[in-house]
């Protein structure tokens, strides 16, 4: 089992992430609103602004304040042909 770290020492498991999203689109925040709608909203932004949207397989939305990009992978070194 692998985990991110979504910020203010919370984590999420890595397998069971579906997306990782910035947060600013419309279709978003229709995401965000109806997940609180049906009680599967975790915000783990502790106040702050939220940046990242994690969409998870079992049908729960989470609420990072940390931005997409440092959820990115690493691209593989190349150099070596």
């Amino acid at each position: 089992m692998t985990l991110y770290n979504i910020g203010f020492g919370s984590y999420v498991t890595r397998e069971r992430v579906i997306a990782v999203v910035g947060s600013d689109s419309a279709p978003m925040k229709r995401v965000i609103q109806e997940s609180r709608e049906r009680g599967a909203l975790i915000d783990a932004t502790f106040g702050r602004k939220t940046a990242s949207v994690f969409v998870m397989d079992s049908g729960h939305v989470i609420l990072s304040a940390l931005p997409p990009e440092s959820f990115a992978e690493p691209e593989p070194d190349n150099a070596s042909h």
